[in-house]
């Protein structure tokens, strides 16, 4: 893997060879259908550096981003965690993995729970991983907050008091409470309004320079996935049929699919 090491660190997260394949609906008894959501994937991420995952819807990104949080075993192939095997993990491993590699979901609607505050939100995962007093939790939720730009009265709040924007604030101030390594961040500005989807896109930015942070940021818009990465893995039908540094993919590019992902594909950032 290119530039895989390029800050000096070993990879946080490792996939070798990795494939997601399941039995689809439809196929003959003798011969089922075989979706390949990931075939074949070698990658890494480090601290530091922000890895975009771009294709069309299907291709695969997301089953990626599942393995890459721990929620889907893959099939068949290696995934390390420090350069450990992380497939098979035992609770001390699972609580590590858990604090180390956090995740920010498409939609904030739905992945804050609406009857909670906003403080509680925060909190939630501290309390889970018994970290700090009821003193420091509510320290660092304020923290927190000024982190990703939110007035401490934004603490006091549920999510349908906020607009989306702020919400989607809330789900990344959410995912840096336990101080990752590594945020896997899913199509985080597609559910926003263009006005404000540059905003969120310049603090991921800016937060990852600020903390050393790696981040895998998985979008359909090679535009934006172009404006935040050190680095750029194309994928098509499950595999990754590109990759370079981001002036790489986007001024040579050698895949007949990039080239068709980038003739496609005007900048919805108007910025």
């Amino acid at each position: 893997m290119t530039d895989s090491t390029q800050n000096g660190s070993q990879p946080v997260i490792e996939l070798k060879d990795v494939k997601v394949h399941h039995h689809a609906r439809g196929g003959k008894l003798f011969r089922p259908n075989i979706v390949k959501a990931v075939d074949g994937v070698d990658f890494t991420i480090s601290r530091g550096e922000t890895v975009g995952i771009v294709g069309e819807s299907g291709c695969g990104k997301s089953t990626l981003a599942s393995v890459l949080v721990g929620l889907q075993a893959p099939t068949s192939g290696d995934v390390l965690f420090h350069g450990k095997p992380a497939i098979k993990r035992n609770a001390a491993l699972r609580k590590e993995f858990g604090r180390s590699v956090s995740v920010v979901f498409q939609d904030p609607s739905t992945a804050l729970n609406p009857r909670m505050t906003i403080q509680d939100i925060l909190t939630d995962p501290l309390q889970i991983h018994g970290i700090g007093t009821a003193a420091t939790r509510a320290a660092k939720v304020g923290e927190l907050l000024a982190l990703v730009g939110l007035p401490q009265s934004a603490a006091e709040v549920t999510p349908s008091q906020v607009s989306g924007g702020q919400r989607q604030r809330v789900a990344i101030a959410r995912a840096l409470a336990l101080d990752p390594d590594i945020i896997v961040a899913d199509e985080p500005t597609s559910a926003l309004d263009v006005s404000v989807r540059a905003q969120v896109l310049n603090l991921l930015s800016d937060l990852k320079t600020q903390l050393n942070l790696g981040m895998v940021f998985i979008s359909h818009d090679i535009q934006t996935v172009r404006y935040v990465s050190d680095r750029i893995c194309v994928m098509y039908f499950g595999r990754i049929v590109e990759q370079g540094t981001a002036s790489q993919v986007f001024d040579t590019p050698s895949n007949d699919y990039t080239k068709k992902l980038l003739g496609a594909a005007p900048s919805l950032l108007h910025i």
